[in-house]
C-alpha cells in the first residue's frame, strides 16, 4: 500500500520532471521530430515551470523541488530577456524602417499593408507568400509611388516572395529553398548616409508535420549568416522558427541581432491562431539586422487576411 507521503513524493517528481526534461531540451537545442513543434511554445513552460516548485515547496520534498527550480531558472533566463530592451550600438546613421509580412497565398489586406507603409514612413518592405494579384493590387493602391525600387518574384500559392524599397537596389534576384521550394528575394539598398545594406526576405520551409522536419533544418541552416566583417545585412520574414529553435539561435550567433528581442518586443506573437484552431501565439516572424545595426523600436501589427501579424523594426544604421 502505498502512503501519503509516498503519493506526495511521487506528485513532485511528476510535476519537475517534465519542466526539468523542457529545460534541457532546450539548454542542448535537441529538438527534433515533434520536438520541434513544442520547442515553439517554451515561453508559456516557462511561464508554468515555478508551478512545479510551489508544489514541491508545499509538500516539503527537498529534491524535487531543487530539480523543479533549476528547471525553472532555466527556462525563465532562455525567455525572460526578450522583454528587456537591450544597449544599442553607438551608431549615428540615418533610421531605417522595416516592414516584414507573410500575405497569406496573397490573401493579405492590400489597402491595410499600403497604409502601414504610408502611416510608418516604411522605407523597406519584405513580403512572403506574394502572388501576381496581391503584386498588382499593391501597387493600384499606391506602392510603387511610396516604394518605386524592387525586387519582385510573385507565384501563386505560398512560393512568392518580394522586396520593396523607398531607395535605389542593386544587386537584385531571388533565391529557392531547397526543402520547401519558397523563394526569397533580395537585393542591396542604397540608403543615403550609410553603407549598402543587403536585405533578404525569408521564408524557409515550415515544419507542419513531422516529414517536413529534415526541410525546414535544410532550409534554415542555408540562410545567409551575417558578415561582422564585410558589408551590412538584414533578414527579415517568416522564419518558422521561433527564438528557442536551435538553428535559428545558430544564424544569429554568426552576428545578428533579433531585432523584437533587442527591443524588449520577443515575446509578441506574430502567428497564430490559425484557421480558429486554439493555439497560442507564437513568434516565428523576424527581422534580424547586422549587430553593428541599433534597434531603435519593434511593433507587431495585424493584417486582416493573414494569419500572420506584420512585423515592424526601426534601426538605425551606422554612418558612412
Amino acid at each position: 500500500m502505498i502512503t501519503r507521503g509516498r503519493l506526495a513524493t511521487i506528485a513532485c517528481w511528476l510535476a519537475a520532471v517534465p519542466f526539468a526534461a523542457w529545460a534541457a531540451l532546450r539548454l542542448a537545442g535537441l529538438e527534433r521530430g515533434p520536438l520541434v513543434q513544442m520547442v515553439a511554445f517554451t515561453p508559456y513552460v516557462a511561464a508554468a515551470a515555478p508551478a512545479a516548485v510551489v508544489v514541491a515547496l508545499a509538500l516539503r520534498r527537498r529534491a524535487p523541488a531543487v530539480v523543479a527550480v533549476l528547471a525553472a531558472l532555466t527556462l525563465v533566463a532562455a525567455v525572460a530577456p526578450r522583454a528587456v530592451h537591450d544597449d544599442r550600438p553607438a551608431v549615428d546613421g540615418p533610421v531605417l524602417r522595416l516592414l516584414t509580412a507573410n500575405l497569406r497565398k496573397g490573401g493579405a489586406d492590400p489597402a491595410r499593408l499600403v497604409d502601414l507603409v504610408r502611416t510608418h514612413r516604411v522605407d523597406v518592405l519584405t513580403v512572403q507568400e506574394f502572388t501576381p494579384e496581391i503584386a498588382a493590387e499593391l501597387d493600384r493602391l499606391g506602392l510603387a509611388t511610396l516604394l518605386p525600387y524592387r525586387t519582385l518574384n510573385p507565384e501563386v500559392g505560398t512560393t512568392g516572395s518580394g522586396l520593396y524599397a523607398r531607395h535605389p537596389l542593386s544587386g537584385t534576384g531571388f533565391r529557392r529553398n531547397q526543402g520547401s521550394f519558397f523563394s526569397q528575394a533580395y537585393g542591396t539598398v542604397a540608403v543615403p548616409g550609410t553603407p549598402p545594406l543587403r536585405v533578404e526576405s525569408v521564408h524557409p520551409a515550415a515544419p507542419a508535420v513531422v516529414g517536413w522536419v529534415p526541410n525546414w533544418w535544410t532550409d534554415l541552416r542555408a540562410q545567409p549568416p551575417a558578415t561582422p566583417e564585410g558589408g551590412l545585412s538584414v533578414l527579415a520574414g517568416d522564419f518558422n522558427a521561433t527564438l528557442d529553435h536551435a538553428p535559428l539561435r545558430d544564424l544569429i550567433a554568426s552576428g545578428y541581432v533579433d531585432a523584437a528581442d533587442a527591443a524588449g518586443a520577443g515575446l509578441s506573437g506574430t502567428w497564430g491562431p490559425y484557421d480558429g484552431d486554439p493555439i497560442p501565439p507564437v513568434t516565428i516572424d523576424h527581422v534580424l539586422a547586422d549587430r553593428r545595426i541599433a534597434v531603435r523600436a519593434v511593433s507587431v501589427h495585424a493584417v486582416p487576411g493573414s494569419d500572420h501579424r506584420a512585423v515592424l523594426a526601426e534601426l538605425r544604421l551606422p554612418a558612412a
